[in-house]
């Protein structure tokens, strides 16, 4: 049985957070799909490119003449962790993946590791906007501390992808949060066109039918940028500048049911509860975030360019703590003359998008949660002096 966290109107309890954590058989069960080429397929322009068969001998399987037929494989999967591994890998009892591997969000099917310390994520193409982002995010001294590094482009049967430090790579059964940045996640051209949309009116009220204005109800139908701002203000993200995505606990199933936690008490009983009232952790993380927004407001890589729809991913277990800024497909560069500040409000055509406004805030929240943890450690510590 699989369970997620239960929000209600009422707030949020830490009973309720329990109830995701009750699967503790997921963890065993496979967590990728394995896509297996066929030894036909000819590519070119691969810097890089790992079989079937070198990884079966890495992982010290006998290899046969059907295995090296495979000319190469790829992984491709995500939120689907259930999902069984490829039988030619079954029945060679070869592990499918990293263990602790798990995509919290995002496209399914999009990311996926190789064995090796490497995530694999699917582009668009050579001129793809994540790819262009992330050869110039590796030649800025201050960017290039805060992202995964870059590792290179591959082209594999016809569909391109790049490959990027696993960032649970040398952790121990991990705790993960993604914490998607920024006022806005959509771009301005998406919502440029002012046409009234029959099925976005019908979608808003399916969510909260007191939503539409008079006007909007009479017309019943509204433009794409009102529904853009509908969805996003439902979350933290509008008031924020962030909005936690999804989390994963240790011996816990994914929740990423959580685009609705708003308030300040949900927001810092959500985190407090990722941090499970580790101090040090707490001020570890903290100090990261600190550290990463200085680095990005130095960078000339974030000075040219709007970057919409980017996480913060923090990773921890027992013995270290890791915080990255991930994911650049709305990486978009600035128009000449265009300066940004990422903390001023949006309004159509300055391009502003809120992400060290939302760094700002999710500091100011995990000083809360690190005090809350010094404060509940305190407590516990008098007790116990009690006794």
């Amino acid at each position: 049985m699989t369970s997620s966290i239960f929000l209600t109107m009422a707030g949020w309890t830490s009973d309720k957070f329990r109830l995701s954590c009750i699967d503790n058989n997921g963890l065993k069960r496979t967590l990728l799909k394995m896509l297996i080429l066929d030894n036909g397929t000819k590519n070119s322009n691969i810097e890089a490119e790992r079989t079937a068969t070198e990884y079966l001998v890495d992982q010290g399987v006998p290899t046969t003449n059907a295995n090296k037929s495979l000319l190469s494989f790829l992984a491709i999967n995500a939120l689907e962790l259930s999902a069984p591994a490829s039988p030619v890998l079954l029945e060679c009892n070869a592990p499918t993946v990293p263990p602790g591997w798990l995509q919290l969000s995002g496209h399914p099917k999009s990311i996926a590791p190789l064995a090796n310390g490497i995530v694999r994520k699917r582009i668009s193409g050579p001129n793809d906007t994540e790819l262009l982002a992330y050869r110039q995010l590796m030649v800025d001294p201050h960017a290039i501390k805060v992202v995964p590094k870059f590792l290179g482009v591959h082209q594999v049967a016809g569909e391109h992808f790049i490959d990027l430090h696993n960032m649970l790579h040398g952790f121990t059964e991990p705790n993960v949060m993604d914490i998607k940045m920024g006022f806005r996640t959509f771009t301005e051209s998406e919502v440029s066109n002012t046409a009234l949309r029959e099925d976005l009116y019908q979608k808003m009220i399916a969510v909260d039918p007191s939503a539409p204005s008079a006007d909007e109800h009479a017309r019943q139908a509204i433009t794409k940028l009102r529904y853009m701002q509908f969805r996003e203000n439902m979350s933290s993200t509008q008031e924020k500048g962030f909005r936690i995505e999804a989390l994963r606990m240790r011996g816990c199933s994914p929740v990423t049911d959580l685009k609705t936690i708003k308030t300040d008490h949900q927001i810092r009983t959500t985190i407090g509860h990722f941090v499970n009232g580790r101090r040090s952790i707490a001020k570890d993380i903290l100090k990261r975030l600190r550290q990463m927004r200085t680095l990005i407001e130095k960078s000339e890589f974030f000075q040219r360019h709007q970057v919409l729809g980017s996480s913060v991913f923090i990773v921890y277990d027992d013995h270290q703590v890791g915080v990255w800024l991930i994911d650049f497909a709305k990486a978009l560069p600035l128009p000449p003359g265009t300066k940004v500040t990422h903390r001023r409000r949006w309004q159509m055509g300055n391009c502003e998008e809120g992400l060290l406004h939302g760094f700002d805030e999710l500091i100011r929240t995990m000083e809360a949660v690190q005090q809350q943890a010094q404060h509940s450690s305190v407590r516990h510590q008098s007790r116990a002096t009690d006794v």
